[in-house]
């Protein structure tokens, strides 16, 4: 026997030994990459290795650019790790591979799926399949009062397309806002707003559920009588004429720290057989916040068979502050404490998309408490401004990739507060974009276009901590856009030419 077979022999009979054990206890999955993401894909199959639940194997097909996979090519190009095939729980393609997956399921006999576009994305990907979150993952039941503010001012027209957006981003009650009225239930400083009725409805015309925000009992009356539902809101000064209008009312205290009040308010309407919820008045910050959250629970310990409203608009439009930490923070306070309904607004520039992210926190919230979970890994669009985990290439793999590139194809990459850029030849990093494009000599007009549009966004991914993954968008959570990227465009081009 040759010197040192023996040990080979032994190391190979180990090796098999572990694959062996591996697929007993964990999911065996095969990695389909390229060569320029080999890298990085080893880099993620340790980290899923580590997790103890899976046993990845990486496979590294000839061609540079994963993205430029297909099934049709990967079904002529792939021969999977030496393992059964019944051990093998899927293969993961790159997420751009195009072409129909399961062909290549049917000719392999082993499950095929695409992962994520970015495969340092491929753990979340898996965890989220895992926990079934997915499957279960949906439910709410918070309702969200929507008030277009104001309407008095507006007209039918603009009254209804608010409502329409409204509605598509996830309201299931549009607030009709009419002109406040100085103090408690008093309509004599101004006259009725002659327009409420038809306003209301337009909107049922749309299928919209209404609401009417109005102390003016005239003005109430004629909402009620052409379709809305629920009236915000009665205290002291209008409570008498709830019994008249046959719907649901909003009971709140005559003062936000007069709980007393509200008292009174709810015992009359419950004699009256009046349906209601109540909402004790949550203020801004600087006004009784920490106060006002206090009444909530102490309504609560109250009347717990009651149901509830918060106006979280009072908070999210009156802090200047991005509005989706805000509103996600209340709706957890909602979900904890039964709190079936939220009344808001998106007013102001920084809470214009509170409806959306309203909608997408009652699910979260509703998901953590039914699982007995922190709202943490279920769904991260709610973080827009940074993003959920920084993924970074090393520097070892950076100096890799440049080594290995055999064309004029500029690289862009964005790790340890810097911006590197590399084709062949050149491998350059800094932080002004200026001074790096002078030092890649790029003389085409197109190309120069798309690096200065690909060096923006990684500008402003480095500034703010974000993720930057060259041709594809930077994520913004729940208001990422979507963008084709320099490849789609090419592939557009060609089948453009192809047509003509």
């Amino acid at each position: 026997m040759p010197r040192g077979t023996l040990g080979i022999e032994i190391d190979a009979t180990r090796n098999r030994a572990i694959k062996d054990q591996e697929s007993k206890t964990c999911e065996v999955i095969v990695l389909v990459t390229g060569t320029l993401a080999e890298p990085a894909t080893r880099r993620v199959a340790k980290e899923l290795r580590a997790s103890g639940r899976y046993a990845p194997h990486v496979v590294t097909l000839n061609i540079q650019v994963a993205a430029l996979m297909t099934t049709e090519w990967v079904g002529r190009k792939l021969t999977l790790p030496d393992l059964p095939r019944e051990s093998i729980g899927r293969v993961m393609l790159p997420g751009y591979c195009r072409g129909e997956v399961d062909a290549l399921a049917s000719q392999f006999g082993v499950s095929f799926e695409r992962g994520p576009v970015n495969v340092h994305d491929l753990p979340d990907y898996l965890s989220r399949a895992r926990r079934g979150i997915d499957e279960g993952f949906g439910a709410y039941d918070i309702e969200i009062v929507a008030e277009i503010n104001e309407c008095p001012r507006l007209s039918r027209g603009e009254i209804v397309s608010e409502a329409e957006a409204l509605l598509r981003d996830g309201a299931d009650v549009i607030d009709v806002g009419c002109d406040p009225t100085p103090g408690i239930g008093s309509s004599a400083d101004r006259s009725m707003w002659a327009d409420v009725g038809d306003t209301v409805r337009a909107l049922r015309d749309i299928g919209a559920r209404v609401s009417v925000d109005s102390f003016h009992p005239d003005e109430v009356a004629a909402a009620v009588q052409a379709g809305a539902a629920l009236v915000l809101s009665v205290n002291s000064g209008n409570r008498e004429r709830a019994s008249e209008w046959g719907v649901e009312v909003v009971a709140i205290p005559d003062t936000p720290d007069d709980l007393p009040s509200l008292d009174a308010t709810v015992e009359q309407l419950d004699k009256a057989g009046v349906k209601f919820r109540i909402d004790p008045i949550l203020e801004p910050v600087g006004f009784g916040f920490a106060k006002s959250v206090t009444r909530y629970v102490e309504a609560r310990r109250r009347w717990p068979n009651a149901q509830m409203m918060m106006g979280v608009g009072n908070l999210s439009e009156m802090t200047e502050v991005d509005s989706a930490g805000v509103n996600m923070m209340l709706i957890g306070c909602c979900q904890e404490l039964n709190i079936r309904s939220v009344l808001t607004t998106q007013v102001i520039n920084w809470a214009r998309s509170s409806v959306r992210e309203i909608d997408l926190a009652r699910r979260v919230v509703h998901h953590a408490l039914k699982h007995g979970s922190p709202p943490k890994h279920i769904d991260d669009r709610l973080v827009m401004l940074r993003d959920p985990k920084l993924r970074e290439p090393t520097r070892d793999e950076l100096n890799k990739l440049a080594a290995e590139l055999t064309d004029r194809n500029v690289r862009l990459f964005v790790a340890k507060d810097a911006i590197h850029a590399m084709r062949n030849g050149v491998y350059v990093e800094g932080e002004d974009p200026f001074e790096l494009f002078k030092e890649l000599g790029i003389d085409d007009a197109s190309h120069a276009f798309y690096l200065g549009y690909e060096m923006a966004k990684a500008v402003t991914a480095m500034t703010l901590g974000k993720n930057y993954v060259q041709d594809e968008p930077l994520r913004w959570g729940m208001l990422t856009r979507d963008e084709v990227s320099h490849h789609g465009r090419e592939r557009r081009s060609e089948s453009t030419e192809e047509n003509r």
